[in-house]
């Protein structure tokens, strides 16, 4: 499900317009984003848990080609 489908969804179960469905999805999202900016947690029970996480430089590989690259914090 993505963003759109979840829009729509919203807006048949609880009889909403597209733009009210649309603008509480956006609200959520907003909320969710405005936190983690912060350094917080969401936390969505039964969901999952988001978080920022701050990661040393590594090396990793390329799932497509294989090779192998550096992968460092911007």
């Amino acid at each position: 499900m993505n963003k759109s489908d979840l829009i729509t969804a919203l807006a048949a179960k609880e009889n909403l317009t597209e733009q009210q469905a649309t603008d509480t999805i956006n609200l959520v999202f907003n909320g969710f984003t405005d936190a983690m900016k912060k350094g917080g947690r969401n936390e969505i029970r039964g969901f999952g848990s988001f978080s920022m996480r701050e990661y040393e430089s590594y090396t990793g590989r390329n799932p497509k080609t294989g090779s192998i690259i550096d992968v460092r914090l911007k």
